[in-house]
């Protein structure tokens, strides 16, 4: 079984943090949630954090934050779903900084999809800030990173890429590309010093996992719930992990399974969980 399909659990208590002083990051979708966390779990660790997003006000926040556990750091807006001005920022910041050790591609739209009644146009916005930010932005930070010898990409995926429910259609497709595309650039890299991760974060109570019980709907089962703060944990001690994939979460794993030795129960479970939520965004 290749190394991307491992279960990541909690990194064992004796093994001392990773940390990442002299090193820069750049993590997108950083205003809040688990790219917020993220960004400050860096931080902590010693690393230059440039925090990326739409919203300044957050962002402004964040930023007096992130310079109180590394004066370095900043924050600047930016919609990654314009790839070709979030290729070019990237390129300015490599150059300001002489490299970008680690990049978390974090930033993400999730848009209901119906059918019948739903159109290609949301597809292709889901697509743009899901999938193609993140392939513009991974092949964009490639070549410094190979040429040095060393760096991480981590793109977050989600356990919808694994079993799509009714309605999510066009995330739960733009996360499986996502996933697909992490995993074959990280064979590609990993023999060139390299490390190309797929976060699957479980679900977490932000803004965007809320929006799934604004209907009054329960909360996912325990064992896939997680905080925003021990994903981001989770994500830094495992950047130089050889594992393709983090997994916050073990019981999503056993979907492909079930679905195929199961069929009947696994297709009435799904239909049953026909989510009736309207559009979000969180970047």
């Amino acid at each position: 079984m290749p190394d991307g399909g491992r279960y990541a659990g909690p990194v064992p208590r004796h093994r001392p943090p990773l940390r990442l002083d002299g090193k820069v990051a750049v993590v997108t979708g950083a205003s809040s949630g688990i790219g917020r966390a993220v960004a400050l779990e860096l931080a902590t660790r010693g690393a230059t954090v440039i925090g990326l997003a739409r919203r300044r006000e957050l962002l402004d926040e964040l930023a007096v934050e992130l310079t109180r556990r590394s004066p370095a750091s900043t924050t600047l807006v930016c919609d990654v779903g314009d790839t070709v001005a979030y290729r070019a920022l990237l390129g300015e910041l490599e150059e300001e900084h002489g490299t970008i050790d680690v990049l978390v591609n974090n930033a993400g739209v999730d848009l209901m999809l119906r059918a019948p009644g739903g159109t290609e146009d949301i597809v292709r916005e889901v697509f743009e800030v899901n999938f193609f930010s993140t392939v513009s932005s991974t092949l964009a930070v490639l070549p410094g990173m190979v040429r040095r010898g060393s760096g991480v990409v981590v793109n977050v995926s989600s356990d919808t890429a694994r079993a799509p429910e009714p309605g999510q259609g066009a995330y739960a497709a733009s996360k499986a590309a996502v996933s697909a595309f992490t995993e074959s650039v990280a064979h590609e890299v990993a023999p060139l010093g390299v490390r190309v991760h797929v976060l699957y974060p479980g679900w977490v109570p932000t803004a965007m996992g809320l929006s799934g019980n604004e209907d009054g709907g329960s909360l996912p089962p325990k064992a896939v719930r997680r905080t925003a703060e021990g994903v981001a944990r989770l994500m830094a001690d495992r950047l130089e992990d050889p594992r393709i994939e983090i997994n916050a979460a073990l019981l999503p794993l056993l979907a492909p399974l079930t679905r195929s030795v199961a069929p009947r129960t696994y297709n009435r479970a799904m239909r049953h969980n026909n989510s009736t939520t309207g559009p979000g965004r969180a970047t």
